[in-house]
């Protein structure tokens, strides 16, 4: 049982012992009920110094100050009951509706709501943001808001982005720095992420910081390294689309891989392909990419040749691509007099067309029929090599002109062999040109433009002309395949003209 004794000189007020106070017997006390439930029935009581004693011990304990706001004030269950009453009415008087906060404890004096909720505001929340997730009104500001927000500044995340950071993820507000927080910045540190990529990485995607890391993340990074992604890759892969952390495998990543395997594309293209662009893991199977490859069938692509334009241009299977394949095919007939089966071959061999201007499109066709050429010999010539669509024409026109009047070649070796205004002047048609000419050799653009540097070698210095032959032709999964049975070896020597004719144009 507790008493509340009032002694005759100066008012102060002692929570003691009854055995001690029984005992000592020297000074006279009033003895006054206390009820905890009441603590102002007495005008001369005041809770300014409170002594609190161990009741099974005669040790005294220093004086407590008056409780912060922070504290509150109320001990008892009636007096919580008012206090939350008050706090709720305050927050409906500023707007805030506070349904979702009636499991949740909150302070027990406006002073500290009202303090929450500034602090809230200058981050850039508004009151509307704040009835988004109520739920951060029971952080509190000292031990949950200010240590979350300063590590979130110190791994990168700017101090102007920290209200728009909270909006997108207020959930942060309730995590512990050391125990939530910390383990996810080392995982993606070890993921090889920069240091000073780690605040842009969470800006995009700061659901990261809620994850476990033995569940998804670990998953999905183990998965994509079986099929092929260099460990190396993680890392900026995270950079570019860290969205695929959050994804399951067995339900979003592992389908889309099988499906692109079973078009013809092998793993190992696949995983160059997510290495470079990340954010093809994010298309869905069934709502994105089978519609658009049954797009590409309908069009006219051929079934084998559809893992050879999706492993040149990824991301037409994210693309709207019935209604720009339309487009494009309607512009391709009449301005080009390229037929839907013609249409068709240059998506098969230059898939990115279907993203591109038509003003883009139609200045090099422009250059082509100013120079001579009829629109029946330009529709040919795209039909064959659809990249004279996406160069500079300054270029074709250094190219054309040397044609015209250092080789003195008629016109119709250009529409044989289009792809000769995609090698480089200076690096390769000129210095080649003028060793044929040193050596006397009379041959097609297509003879000693078209093969490797060592090739080039070869056939200069042999006793014959070797007859022509198509160009390589892309299997997917194994080497480019030569007719004749030749076979283009892996470590063949290649200019840099030469790749960047087998590159496809990047848009």
């Amino acid at each position: 049982m507790i008493f509340l004794c009032r002694r005759k000189h100066p008012i102060q007020s002692f929570i003691i012992n009854p055995l001690q106070f029984l005992s000592n017997q020297s000074k006279a006390i009033t003895f006054i009920p206390f009820d905890p439930l009441k603590p102002y029935q007495n005008p001369q009581f005041s809770f300014s110094r409170v002594l609190s004693v161990n009741p099974y011990s005669t040790s005294k304990f220093p004086e407590y100050e008056m409780p912060t706001v922070t504290w509150g004030v109320v001990h008892g269950r009636k007096e919580k009951l008012v206090s939350r009453v008050i706090v709720s009415d305050y927050l409906k008087s500023i707007g805030i509706i506070p349904d979702e906060l009636e499991e949740v404890e909150l302070p027990s004096t406006i002073d500290v709501m009202r303090e929450r909720v500034e602090f809230l505001q200058k981050l850039g929340l508004t009151i509307d943001d704040i009835n988004e997730y109520p739920l951060m009104l029971g952080c509190s500001v000292r031990k949950n808001i200010i240590p979350v927000l300063g590590y979130l500044e110190k791994v990168g995340i700017q101090r102007s982005k920290m209200g728009e950071f909270v909006k997108k993820y207020p959930q942060v507000l309730h995590a512990s720095v050391v125990v939530e927080l910390v383990p996810v910045i080392r995982f993606l540190r070890g993921l090889d992420v920069e240091k000073q990529d780690i605040g842009y990485v969470l800006m995009k995607y700061p659901e990261l910081l809620g994850f476990k890391l033995e569940g998804t993340m670990s998953t999905s990074v183990a998965y994509l390294v079986s099929i092929g992604v260099n460990p190396r890759d993680i890392g900026p892969m995270v950079t570019q689309y860290p969205y695929f952390l959050g994804m399951r495998v067995g339900t979003m990543i592992k389908p889309l891989v099988e499906y692109l395997v079973s078009l013809g594309l092998p793993k190992k293209v696949l995983a160059r392909m997510f290495e470079k662009r990340a954010y093809v893991i994010g298309y869905d199977v069934d709502e994105l990419v089978k519609p658009n490859v049954d797009c590409l069938v309908s069009f006219g692509v051929r079934k084998e040749a559809l893992g050879s334009v999706i492993a040149q241009y990824p991301q037409m299977l994210g693309l709207p691509l019935k209604a720009k394949l339309s487009t494009q095919q309607y512009f391709f007939n009449l301005k080009l007099k390229i037929d839907p089966e013609g249409f068709a071959r240059v998506i098969e061999r230059m898939p990115q067309v279907v993203s591109l201007g038509q003003n883009v499109i139609m200045k090099p066709v422009d250059f082509l029929v100013g120079r001579g050429l009829s629109g029946e010999d330009v529709a040919k010539m795209i039909v064959k090599c659809p990249q004279l669509l996406a160069l500079q024409v300054s270029l074709m026109k250094n190219s054309f002109y040397f044609f015209k009047s250092e080789m003195g070649r008629p016109l119709k070796e250009l529409v044989e062999f289009p792809e000769y205004f995609t090698y480089g002047l200076e690096s390769r048609i000129k210095p080649r040109y003028q060793r044929l000419q040193h050596k006397g050799i009379r041959c097609s653009l297509s003879w000693f433009l078209n093969c490797s540097d060592r090739r080039f070698e070869e056939r200069l210095y042999a006793d014959y002309v070797e007859s022509e032959v198509d160009g390589p032709r892309f299997v997917m999964g194994g080497k480019l395949d030569l007719p004749g049975g030749q076979m283009v070896s892996d470590d063949e020597d290649e200019s840099d003209d030469e790749i960047l004719y087998r590159r496809t144009v990047s848009l």
